[in-house]
């Protein structure tokens, strides 16, 4: 029987030589994460079971990157819950505050996320890792708690959408202008609980970076894989960080897939995503000079070296207007000492932007940039819902680094090519 690779990896974690869309399943996981927001309660669950040991000490995160450096008590507390865990369990893999990053960045630069694996996270952006070819899903905490004694879960194999890029990609565009431009086309709940798959000649040329962002957001499609077929590029960035073997999984030629959606970008702009939903899709040439009174770089979706290097290109010689306030996160320590090494830190503070060590912070209202009633930010992160990033009277435009770096600029959402 022919399959995709969604049904693919599946199978071979269930055990099984074949599978069909919406049979229910028992897998095993490869990998398991958590962060200082949804472990906590994953963990009590855990002990609430009666829980002694986790399933395997390799194959388990914990990584406190919400709310860190720890804003307030509360969040102390949260990250406390973490470290004494993780500790008590002997896990491998905690990644305490100057050694973490966002987990969706750090994962993947560690080699511990890998291709043909099943990995969930207690987090809705786990779906980064399909960029690699890997079936990863964000879980409820208590779903969690079950894998970390398990290293089992339950799964509804989900339909397949195939998404084809054709053409050629212009300067300034790139995997977030690509997926803000696909949610814009089938909404929100357009790929729901179905697997994306995205394919294609401009897929092919796409860096990893651009990948992740990608698989990515298509849980704003309310996908719950987003799959990148591994070639030699994913083979470039894993063969150098892997931990441990991995399989590339590829879709048969005659896979049978729910729908097929094919575009080619060649006229493709930049794109920017308006308040309040990611499907609220328009090119940026189309925008007014809608002001700003924030920009955001950063985050799992676009806080990577490559988005950085884009940010400073445009920022170079520039200053941030001065009704403007530039916030620029490096998703990782490494990408963080990659970026000062480079002179990207000088770039940013010559033009009087603000660098912070890896957080979310931000991205979800958390801490490190909260807008105020009446505020509006361009940011590269990856949802602009009501009071997602302070305020529920402010407002979040979703763009690349290119877009939020030439906007921070101009003080108003503009082209890069503009400044």
């Amino acid at each position: 029987m022919a399959m995709t690779m969604s049904e693919k990896i599946l199978a071979r974690h269930a055990g099984r030589s074949e599978l069909h869309p919406d049979e229910l399943i028992e897998v095993n996981v490869d990998f398991a994460l958590g962060n200082d927001i949804t472990a906590p309660l994953a963990i009590e669950a855990f002990r609430s079971a009666g829980a002694k040991k986790v399933f395997d000490t390799e194959r388990i995160a914990l990584i406190p990157d919400h709310f860190t450096p720890n804003k307030d008590i509360a969040s102390a507390m949260q990250a406390k819950i973490l470290r004494e865990f993780s500790r008590e369990h002997q896990l491998t893999h905690y990644y305490e505050v100057g050694r973490m990053g966002v987990e969706h960045a750090l994962l993947p630069e560690l080699g511990l996320v890998l291709p043909g694996d099943v990995v969930i996270g207690a987090d809705s952006h786990t779906c980064t890792y399909g960029a690699l070819g890997a079936f990863a899903t964000g879980v409820g905490s208590t779903d969690l708690a079950a894998v970390m004694m398990r290293g089992k879960i339950w799964f509804k194999v989900p339909p397949t959408m195939k998404f084809v890029y054709r053409g050629k990609r212009r300067k300034w565009v790139g995997g977030k202008d690509l997926i803000l431009y696909t949610i814009g086309q089938i909404g929100v709940d357009g790929a729901r609980y179905r697997a994306m798959e995205f394919t294609g000649e401009v897929i092919e040329s796409l860096p990893m970076s651009h990948r992740f962002a990608m698989s990515n957001m298509a849980i704003e499609a309310g996908a719950k894989v987003g799959l990148i077929a591994p070639d030699d590029i994913t083979e470039a960035y894993v063969k150098e960080r892997a931990r441990r073997p991995y399989e590339f999984v590829h879709s048969d030629a005659d896979a049978q897939y729910e729908s097929v959606h094919e575009w080619d970008v060649s006229g493709f702009e930049p794109m920017v995503a308006l308040p309040h939903l990611p499907e609220n899709v328009r090119p940026v040439t189309e925008l007014d000079e809608i002001p700003i009174h924030q920009a955001v770089i950063g985050s799992c979706t676009n806080g990577r070296l490559d988005d950085l290097r884009e940010a400073a290109e445009v920022l170079k010689g520039n200053k941030v207007h001065p009704g403007v306030r530039c916030l620029i996160i490096p998703a990782t320590q490494h990408i963080y000492r990659e970026a000062m090494r480079e002179g990207l830190f000088e770039i940013f503070l010559d033009a009087e932007a603000a660098v912070s060590t890896p957080t979310c912070g931000p991205c979800l209202g958390g801490h490190m940039g909260i807008l105020a009633a009446g505020e509006r930010a361009v940011a590269t992160t990856n949802r602009n819902f009501v009071g997602r990033m302070g305020h529920p009277e402010s407002e979040v435009y979703l763009s690349n680094a290119a877009v939020a770096a030439a906007s921070a600029v101009a003080g108003v959402i503009v082209h890069p090519d503009r400044v």
